[in-house]
């Protein structure tokens, strides 16, 4: 495994865990992340804004999880499972009642430093949608 796979396993392992401030270890602090769907967030404090509204309105564990990485270790990334129930309604969306998903995903990052720079994260939703709906 190469540096940046490390580094992206322990980001994953605490996505997992639910531990942002050990997610928040493995971003830069001008960390750039493109969520599906809206606008680009820049920095920690945005980042873990958007994890908080995230484990309010959806629980997820990712399974199925396969890193990939250049070999110079400046990019990465992985193709996972998405595995959850929606919690909250999220605004714009349809309403909550603890519907569950299952649906496929990916990630793609850049790396700097040993750390995580950009975060770009996929899948689809109007799958999503159908299957909440």
């Amino acid at each position: 495994m190469t540096d940046a796979t490390h580094t992206l396993r322990r980001y994953f392992d605490a996505f997992n865990a639910g531990d942002v401030d050990a997610m928040l270890a493995e971003l830069s602090d001008d960390v750039a992340h493109h969520v599906n769907e809206g606008k680009v967030r820049r920095g920690k404090a945005a980042f873990a804004e958007f994890c908080a509204h995230m484990s309010h309105c959806y629980a997820e564990e990712l399974t199925d999880i396969v890193l990939f990485s250049a070999q110079d270790g400046t990019r990465a990334a992985a193709e996972f499972t998405v595995n959850g129930t929606y919690l909250q309604t999220d605004p714009g969306l349809p309403d909550a009642h603890g519907q569950t998903y299952c649906l496929p995903g990916g990630s793609f990052m850049t790396l700097q430093d040993g750390k995580i720079s950009r975060v770009t994260t996929y899948y689809n939703l109007a799958d999503w949608l159908q299957q909440v709906s």
